[in-house]
């Protein structure tokens, strides 16, 4: 006779959370502002032949502004990803170098003191976020506000003259600002609460033309619509980078919610297609693509983008591997753009393809983050919503990379946190506060406990993918 088995009991799962790993971002935050201050002082040392006498009050400066800063996400975000800032203040940081040793080739036009203010307001900006907003999902009621503010803010420019050929400015009272800057975010919250309360619908293929399988009408319209209004605001604004953003964060938000890459297709055909059509009747535009098919057109002259654009070719061919140094280019020959649309060309002479690297990296890094708290979320807003700040950085970088290299035509847009530009560093900043309490939500929800040996995975739908339910015991 046997004695019955005693009863066995399973203990719940525990569901824990990772490392907060503030400690982590402190560090990479004071390796940032030594790397600040190490360039401010290297590109007066080159230019003047001695240390700036303000050095350590500008090094104290950003000290106390990253320490803010830190503290804040300590507060609010405790879990907040450690990489975002530490590289957003590295990236700002370097702006300001390269701004100040653009204003030392330029005594007249004076530049980083103003950056340096802006760059102020856009960190506060982004403490006063991280305090304030303390769950993503309450933006997700405010869709339709934000795109009604958003447009409302892209047709502005349209009433106030044009600088350089774009409408994209509003001058008041000796004050500019771009609305465009401050319009993509709120494109970017309404573009997710949409594509997150209708993607399935999306996802739903509807009649079949040759070899595209589209959506059904009253699913497409939206998608045309859309399309429509970037070409307008080409057309009326005169501004290509702002119309390939706009229209871009829509298809790469389309693909990420249904997962079909037939969206990226049509999207390329639409943008080629609107672009071509404005190129034939806008000159601005028209300009532009001439003088990206032949940058050297107009060198002896020295007129026109043309010039500009074969000047910073000559700056990346001057630069070589490893540069000349902080200090030691002739960046400045670029002309008025130098500070803003072309200051890549001055990394790149400066700093040579070695620096150039890094900084793609960091930007990468930056990226990265955003799409890895986006497959980290559970809910479809806020993965859209990371996917889409990270989509803005990356198109960004792309345009305005590719053209300043003559790799695409020229659009006018700040490279984010590095050009001088208050609009665009302010934006930015709340880009990074917005990913801040993204990635918060993410890495401090209570993780499944994983299997031995098996490391957790996205599901193979990537962020489309809902979370999956157990099925149970076998």
């Amino acid at each position: 006779m046997t004695a019955a088995a005693a009863p066995t009991t399973t203990a719940p799962p525990v569901l824990l959370r990772p490392p907060k790993r503030r400690g982590t971002e402190l560090a990479l935050l004071v390796g940032a502002v030594l790397i600040c201050v190490f360039g401010y002082m290297t590109v007066g040392f080159a230019v003047r032949g001695a240390f700036p006498p303000d050095a350590a009050r500008y090094g104290s400066g950003l000290g106390v502004l990253a320490l803010a800063a830190h503290l804040t996400v300590r507060l609010r975000a405790p879990y907040a990803d450690p990489l975002l800032l530490p590289i957003a203040f590295l990236l700002n940081g370097l702006g300001l170098v390269l701004i100040y040793r653009l204003d030392l080739a330029t005594p007249g036009d004076p530049a980083a003191p103003t950056q340096l203010v802006w760059s102020t307001l856009g960190m506060a900006l982004f403490m006063a976020a991280v305090l304030s907003l303390r769950d993503h999902r309450a933006l997700q009621a405010y869709a339709y506000v934000c795109v009604a503010t958003a447009l409302a803010l892209l047709t502005l420019p349209v009433f106030f003259p044009a600088i350089n050929g774009a409408k994209i400015w509003v001058r008041v009272a000796g004050l500019s600002f771009q609305p465009g800057e401050f319009a993509k975010v709120l494109l970017a919250v309404f573009f997710a609460a949409y594509l997150a309360a209708g993607r399935h619908a999306l996802a739903h293929l509807g009649r079949t033309i040759g070899p595209l399988r589209l959506p059904p009408g009253r699913v497409l319209g939206p998608v045309v619509a859309i399309w429509l209004v970037s070409v307008g605001v080409l057309v009326l604004e005169r501004d290509l980078g702002t119309s390939i953003l706009f229209f871009g964060l829509f298809v790469v938000l389309l693909y990420v919610a249904t997962g079909r890459l037939g969206w990226i297709a049509v999207g390329l055909l639409l943008v080629a297609a609107g672009a071509a059509a404005v190129a034939s009747v806008e000159p601005h535009v028209n300009e532009r693509v001439r003088d990206w098919l032949h940058p050297f057109a107009g060198t002896e002259s020295g007129a026109g983008g043309a010039n500009q654009l074969a000047q910073s070719l000559f700056a990346f061919a001057a630069g070589g591997v490893l540069g000349t140094g902080l200090g030691e280019g002739h960046s400045s020959l670029i002309g008025f753009a130098m500070k803003s649309d072309f200051i890549l060309a001055t990394v790149g002479e400066e700093l040579g393809l070695a620096g150039l690297t890094a900084l793609f990296l960091l930007y990468a890094l930056l990226i990265a983050c955003g799409f890895r708290t986006a497959l980290v979320l559970r809910d479809p807003f806020g993965r859209l919503l990371a996917a889409g700040l990270a989509a803005i950085l990356a198109l960004q970088v792309f345009v305005i990379a590719g053209g300043v290299t003559g790799l695409i035509p020229l659009t006018g847009m700040p490279m984010p946190f590095l050009a001088q530009g208050g609009s665009s560093v302010i934006t930015n900043w709340i880009i990074i506060a917005l990913l801040m309490r993204l990635s918060d939500s993410a890495r401090g929800q209570p993780g499944r406990p994983e299997e031995p040996g098996r490391p957790g995975r996205p599901g193979r739908s990537g962020l489309s993918a809902e979370p999956r339910q157990s099925a149970g015991p076998a």
